[in-house]
């Protein structure tokens, strides 16, 4: 379980394939912090650690994962979310995040607002996922606040810090993103579709 409050956005230095399999080895400040076994966040995916050295660790994704996310796109390189999943006793300081990616999405516009900026993000409405205005939604591990809700897009306003501290200093249009929405409203979604079916 995660909050969606990014720790740092850690550095992509080696990709391997195996059969189906990727493995992605990144480095971050907090790897020696890290054992194996332990369960962290990447653009908002829940991934294994399984490798460890004194700068790097190293985590597999199996190909469901590589087809529902953007992990397979990544490059040498390239900044990743991380998150360590939330201890018992801490403040939940974002919305629930289980790590479990939803479908991916594209980011079509970036506009900053005067010390800030607003990404447009449109996704497939036919997986039947929806956003609502002021809901929450967790963009590459991110937890935000939805804006501007519509039936295949919505915006999010970015601060200065969660510009800097996360990957989304590196969007741009065509950017494909991670999206997990809302819990409670995957919940309500469904049994209002159940309803809906009986009658």
């Amino acid at each position: 379980m995660f909050s969606g409050i990014v720790e740092e956005a850690g550095k992509v230095v080696a990709l391997k394939k195996e059969k189906e399999n990727l493995h992605i080895t990144i480095e971050c400040s907090f790897v020696n912090e890290l054992k194996i076994d332990q369960s962290v966040a990447h653009n908002g995916v829940c991934l294994t650690v399984v490798e460890l050295t004194d700068k790097t660790f190293t985590v597999t994704a199996i190909h469901e994962t590589l087809i529902k996310s953007n992990l397979g796109l990544l490059e040498v390189g390239n900044k990743v979310n991380l998150e360590r999943s939330m201890k018992p006793d801490s403040l939940l300081d974002g919305h629930i995040v289980q790590g479990h990616v939803d479908q991916t999405a594209v980011c079509t516009k970036v506009e900053e607002a005067d010390g800030s900026w607003y990404y447009t993000f449109k996704y497939d409405p036919t997986l039947g996922n929806i956003t609502v205005e002021k809901g929450s939604i967790s963009v590459n591990g991110v937890s935000l606040t939805v804006v501007n809700s519509q039936d295949d897009s919505f915006q999010v306003a970015i601060i200065p810090f969660t510009y800097e501290i996360t990957n989304f200093h590196e969007f741009k249009e065509g950017t494909v993103v991670n999206l997990e929405f809302d819990i409670i409203g995957k919940y309500i979604t469904k049994i209002v579709k159940q309803q809906l079916g009986k009658n």
